[in-house]
């Protein structure tokens, strides 16, 4: 892996965003931590869309539930911040991993309107829940920063923890997909059926591969909420973004380790540009809808496969 050209494009990139805040300052440190958010959710849906061939429109869910459930053990039980991270990710991909075994059942559209009824009924739970501080969500008090030496402390320390995420995102990424765990799931993508003659065990791998994908966007969104002071389930759990994270991928190429990471850094600052916009600050999402259209009619390989087409050494450097 190591004499792998993409290992060391993978470090490169992870370096930057630990050096570029340092230099770049507080600005800099804000819109390079939503971007890599946006990665983490774009790499983490990748391993669903782009390894298996199943849409994913409630990937979202990982997320808010993380951040749900990490916030509440660190306001409500007092848990440090690290242990609140493993608690959630563990929690919430347990129950990927149960429900994955039910609703991967299903495939076509019909996974794809059930992950969005996932959506819906979770947040509908979350907001109902009163442990979880109902429609109002839960906030985070002061207190809660002093372990990592107060709030401004704290969101170094955050920032730097999601850039490890980040790179665990990567990683992972770059790993399954070079597995024979990872080729069982490009042989469902392609023909689950063959896939499941040639002894592929197609159920347990996509149940496996979901709740994988769970665990690091649900790390992000403790991370996410926690450096926002305030958790509500409108915001926890919006769609929208969920349908966000597929314009990423979808931008940046599905299917590969640096189409995903592209699309979700590319998206961000695309985003931050129209919501500065005087002019497009309201149609953002309009606009997002018209993007993916046009990369589903004009260039399905999204940014990578451009890049494909006209190099083709970027084949054999870009995983």
């Amino acid at each position: 892996m190591l004499k792998k050209p993409f290992f060391w494009i993978m470090v490169a990139t992870v370096i930057a965003f630990v050096v570029m805040p340092i230099f770049g300052g507080i600005g800099v440190r804000e819109s390079l931590f939503l971007a890599a958010v946006y990665m983490i959710l774009a790499l983490n849906l990748n391993l669903m869309i782009g390894y298996t061939g199943y849409v994913n429109f409630g990937s979202i869910v990982f997320f808010g539930l993380g951040g749900t459930l990490g916030i509440y053990a660190i306001t409500v039980m007092g848990w440090p911040l690290w242990a609140a991270l493993i608690g959630a990710a563990v929690v919430v991909a347990l129950l990927a991993l149960l429900l994955g075994l039910g609703i991967l059942r299903l495939r076509g559209a019909y996974f794809a309107l059930a992950t969005i009824g996932v959506v819906e009924a979770t947040k509908s739970f979350v907001s109902n829940f009163d442990p979880f501080g109902g429609s109002t969500g839960m906030y985070i008090s002061f207190s809660s920063y002093k372990p990592l030496g107060g709030p401004r402390e704290a969101l170094w320390i955050v920032y730097f923890l999601v850039i490890a995420v980040l790179a665990a995102s990567l990683l992972l990424g770059y790993m399954i997909k070079r597995s024979r765990f990872g080729l069982g799931l490009f042989a469902i993508r392609e023909d689950e059926d063959a896939a499941m003659v040639l002894g592929v065990k197609a159920p347990l791998f996509k149940a496996i591969i979901y709740s994988v994908s769970s665990i690091l966007p649900a790390m992000a969104g403790v991370l996410f909420f926690f450096k926002n002071g305030v958790i509500q389930p409108d915001q926890a759990f919006e769609l929208t973004l969920s349908i966000e994270a597929i314009v990423m991928l979808m931008l940046g190429g599905q299917g590969t380790v640096f189409g995903a990471a592209l699309g979700g850094f590319a998206y961000e600052q695309f985003r931050g540009y129209l919501l500065t916009s005087a002019t497009f600050s309201n149609f953002h999402l309009v606009i997002a809808g018209a993007l993916l259209l046009l990369i589903v009619l004009f260039a399905p390989g999204g940014l990578t496969g451009w890049l494909h087409e006209r190099w083709s050494l970027t084949r054999r450097v870009l995983e």
